[in-house]
């Protein structure tokens, strides 16, 4: 069975208005309110494929339980950790002309709250693939990560890792199955700038002498890589007027497992279907209907880099 880790998640307000001014009333139209958390839209999207996953992560007061109820009716089983505190609430404004980000910080999570969590993943007697991702937040520290890879070592559980903390280099050495960075987390994170191909094949070269066994590097319109210490794989992208950019690279991760998980062997599959579920998510509010991911795909070109 496949779990979603969220620490630290949300629910994503898209507004829209006709133009932002200071010192005045701006009106806004359009407003949709999702459930999210990085981990949270793998399983939604997962759940579009036809694969099955459930969500643990750490949820508080009517925020928290809108996002629970809203996934339960999904069909997707949840197991939250309850937390003093609200779940956070995030807005995306777009004005017409460009998006406006507006990110909050999560609630406070205990050191009991950590140990609950810690608890509920050993005692998952399904736990085959843990997909972590999203940032930690307020009461968290780094050393959460080793707690949580320890516990899935131990159990020689898949790990997947989604996380734009600088720790991850830190954790490389528990080799997880699959890392998703971009490239401006190559450059925080590992301080190396990608120029060319060239430069990005010596980085997936490097991520995997480090430890990542696969490495999908997501170069927003320039396309993905994968690379699974044998070959590597270049994807095109399909060119969409943007509308919110707050789920895609979630989805397009959920798009590429999907496929890859059971059979990884179809990477060009994956590698498509992932850039389609990408471009179509981010022309929609949240996740939107990904009714156009199969006429998306055939689209894509994805070539083995020589």
């Amino acid at each position: 069975m496949i779990y979603t880790l969220t620490t630290n998640p949300a629910i994503d307000m898209n507004i829209f208005s006709n133009g932002i001014q200071g010192k005045a009333v701006n009106r806004t139209f359009g407003a949709v309110y999702t459930p999210n958390g990085k981990g949270l839209n793998v399983s939604y999207c997962l759940k579009r494929f036809r694969t099955q996953s459930a969500v643990i992560g750490f949820f508080g007061d009517f925020s928290g339980r809108y996002i629970i109820e809203e996934t339960e009716k999904r069909f997707i089983e949840t197991y939250p950790i309850w937390v003093e505190g609200t779940t956070r609430i995030n807005i995306f404004l777009n004005d017409g002309d460009q998006e406006y980000k507006f990110v909050n910080e999560g609630s406070y999570v205990s050191p009991e709250k950590q140990r609950d969590m810690c608890k509920l993943i050993e005692g998952l007697a399904d736990l085959e693939t843990l997909i972590i991702s999203g940032s930690l937040p307020k009461g968290i520290e780094n050393q959460f990560y080793d707690e949580i890879l320890e516990i899935c070592r131990k159990r020689h559980v898949t790990v997947i890792l989604d996380i734009s903390s600088s720790y991850l280099n830190e954790l490389m050495h528990y080799r997880p199955h699959l890392i998703k960075p971009n490239d401006e987390e190559i450059k925080d994170i590992f301080g190396i700038i990608m120029r060319d191909e060239n430069d990005i094949r010596d980085v997936l070269q490097y991520l995997h002498e480090k430890g990542a066994q696969n490495i999908l590097l997501t170069l927003g319109e320039r396309g993905s890589y994968f690379y699974n210490g044998k070959s590597v794989y270049r994807a095109g992208t399909k060119k969409v007027k943007l509308v919110s950019s707050a789920c895609a690279g979630d989805a397009s991760l959920a798009g590429f497992l999907s496929i890859w998980l059971e059979r990884p062997y179809k990477i060009e599959m994956a590698l498509k279907r992932s850039a389609a579920v990408g471009a179509n998510v981010a022309e929609s509010n949240g996740l939107g209907l990904m009714d156009k991911v199969e006429d998306y795909a055939r689209e894509i070109i994805v070539r083995e880099v020589e």
